[in-house]
């Protein structure tokens, strides 16, 4: 379909989705918390009389839209919806209403990128196949990819593939980022806690002190990124608390160590966590303490599939040109749960550009400042952008016969 007549359509909605865009900012829902988002959605898909699924995950959606020609061929889009447990400092109108809750990652933008893709794709459905647009609760916490997986989100909704979208400040307005392979890192958690003997600091050799093992073992797990992984292998360890004692002239029993884990490869992982527990353990054992170390590993590495990211690429260049077209990005250590689908689902996730980065508070337009700021907005020119990509997606993925 010609670029044209997608940007005319979407220019005449766009008033009514930036509305709509600031109305889901102002009302900001927690993961599985979404029932007014989801509700929202809903009545949307319903009024642009696309066939709607709800309730999966508790306030996951599903819009089925068939194309004008019957075909065995789908395709997953998939848009998260919740918010972070965060504080809004802007003071626009469409600023939060709830305390301590916060658009602040652009979940509200990335529902009405799909929403008004959803809607253009039923006024135009000439592809063979279907498209089923995926609004997804809980990504920033809670595990929502796989609820919804669990809950048959594949099995229900067959697709050949599943696609996904993330605006990033730091890009140019509009400009998009893509790569094949990893694009975003697993997210890890490691708890340790070192059990010893207390005593009264005046008499430390009654003791058998954690907080020593606890200080030589935070030194010591600096030295995994370090020491243990090829220097070319991305990975970032951070010790985030270290919880021990409670009067200064008491030696305590126990402590605790909590930190973080990144990796863009699971083999990396594994020997993190196979040295994380090593050193825990002895360390531990060399100042007379014992060690308990409980490593979770969260959300795995966002891996695109090459043919699919490809294709991506293919359709951007065709949809918005090559100096739009970022392939040099370097992945993010930050993580998404997306990455669940694409272990069982060919797909390809991507950047678009939010704007240059600027200092919290300074204004928006073409410029953004960082995820996860309690000074973020998303930018509303981006419903457009988006919108056509996943249009222009849906219609090169679909052809018909």
């Amino acid at each position: 379909m010609d670029i044209v007549e997608i940007d005319q359509t979407l220019d005449e909605w766009h008033e009514e989705m930036k509305a709509l865009r600031r109305d889901l900012h102002s009302h900001p829902e927690l993961a599985f918390e979404e029932h007014r988002t989801s509700s929202l959605i809903k009545d949307k898909l319903e009024q642009w009389h696309i066939e709607v699924a709800d309730g999966i995950a508790l306030t996951g959606v599903v819009g089925i839209i068939r194309g004008r020609q019957t075909g065995a061929r789908a395709i997953g889009l998939r848009a998260d919806m919740d918010a972070l447990p965060l504080k809004e400092e802007n003071t626009f109108a469409h600023a939060s209403v709830h305390a301590n809750k916060m658009h602040g990652c652009g979940h509200d933008g990335h529902v009405l990128m799909l929403l008004a893709a959803a809607r253009f794709l039923a006024l135009h459905n000439d592809f063979c196949g279907t498209v089923y647009v995926i609004f997804q609760p809980a990504e920033e916490s809670g595990g929502g990819a796989q609820k919804m997986m669990a809950e048959g989100l594949f099995d229900r909704f067959p697709m050949d593939a599943v696609f996904g979208m993330h605006n990033w400040p730091g890009l140019p307005l509009g400009h998009f980022g893509i790569k094949p392979g990893p694009i975003m890192a697993s997210t890890n958690s490691f708890h340790i806690t070192v059990k010893g003997k207390g005593a009264h600091a005046a008499m430390p050799q009654l003791s058998n002190d954690p907080v020593v093992a606890i200080a030589q073992l935070a030194l010591a797990l600096q030295t995994v990124v370090s020491r243990n992984l090829n220097p070319v292998s991305s990975a970032v360890l951070s010790i985030t608390q270290m919880n021990v004692g409670s009067a200064h002239n008491v030696i305590p029993a126990a402590g605790t160590l909590v930190g973080s884990v990144r990796t863009l490869a699971v083999d990396v992982l594994d020997l993190i966590e196979k040295r994380v527990k090593e050193l825990s353990l002895t360390i531990a054992e060399a100042f007379g303490c014992e060690a308990q170390v409980n490593f979770v590993r969260n959300d795995p590495p966002t891996i695109n599939h090459d043919e699919e990211a490809e294709f991506c690429l293919q359709v951007l260049k065709s949809s918005f040109g090559e100096n739009e077209i970022h392939t040099d990005i370097e992945p993010s250590m930050a993580a998404e749960d997306f990455s669940w689908m694409l272990l069982k689902k060919p797909g390809c996730y991507i950047w678009i550009g939010n704007g240059a980065l600027t200092q919290p508070g300074s204004g928006h337009g073409t410029m953004s400042c960082a995820l996860h700021n309690s000074h973020y907005d998303f930018n509303d020119q981006l419903i457009k952008v988006g919108a056509r990509y996943w249009v222009r997606l849906a219609l090169a993925k679909l052809p018909n016969q």
